[in-house]
């Protein structure tokens, strides 16, 4: 794992798709880890929050877009883009610098061996002086991601020789492409047609 940048500020500004500056956003930051002091408890906490309590929104059956922090947490849903936008929000409005990474993984079902993003997060904590890599994507369908210091348990697991990987980067702002993509279209079946792919 490697930081696009190496001054940790980076990490934690609030922009218009990571808007942690929003008031609600600082509010469910703080109500969630109010009892919590240990930054990787806090990680734990907020990390399990979104992953169990935003549902995906294929999985969900929503045919809802959502992009920035304050859009997920308003309507309580989003793609795991979405949710990783949302996710490195409230651990920025609690100091904690986080970041974004991708994943690139075959369509499913398979459609011409054509290749999508995957997003989830990197967060660095200061207790621990290193990065991790963390997927608040959702436990659904034989889905078992979990977080861990130990042992990095991500959604999806990879095939190299169908051309999967993870980007090594972990960036500092959501990727231009995605955000993109999920401003283009209002309807999640329109985006479904149409997603990122490897950039």
């Amino acid at each position: 794992m490697n930081p696009e940048s190496q001054q940790i500020e980076d990490y934690l500004v609030s922009d218009q798709i990571v808007d942690w500056e929003a008031p609600a956003v600082q509010q469910k930051a703080a109500d969630l880890t109010r009892s919590i002091s240990d930054d990787v408890e806090k990680t734990r906490c907020l990390y399990e929050w979104v992953r169990d309590t935003i549902p995906h929104s294929n999985d969900a059956g929503i045919d809802l877009v959502t992009c920035t922090a304050k859009e997920v947490l308003q309507h309580r849903t989003g793609i795991c883009f979405a949710k990783s936008h949302l996710l490195a929000a409230l651990l920025r409005a609690v100091n904690i610098p986080a970041g974004f990474c991708y994943q690139v993984l075959r369509l499913d079902p398979p459609v011409n061996n054509q290749l999508v993003l995957h997003g989830f997060n990197g967060v660095y904590l200061r207790s621990l002086e290193r990065w991790l890599r963390i997927d608040p994507r959702g436990n659904t369908g034989g889905i078992d991601a979990q977080f861990s210091v130990e042992k990095e348990q991500l959604a999806f697991s990879m095939e190299p020789a169908a051309g999967e990987f993870i980007y090594d980067t972990i960036f500092a702002a959501p990727a231009r492409t995605v955000v993109n993509r999920l401003r283009k279209y209002n309807s999640r079946t329109e985006l479904w047609r149409d997603l990122p792919g490897p950039f």
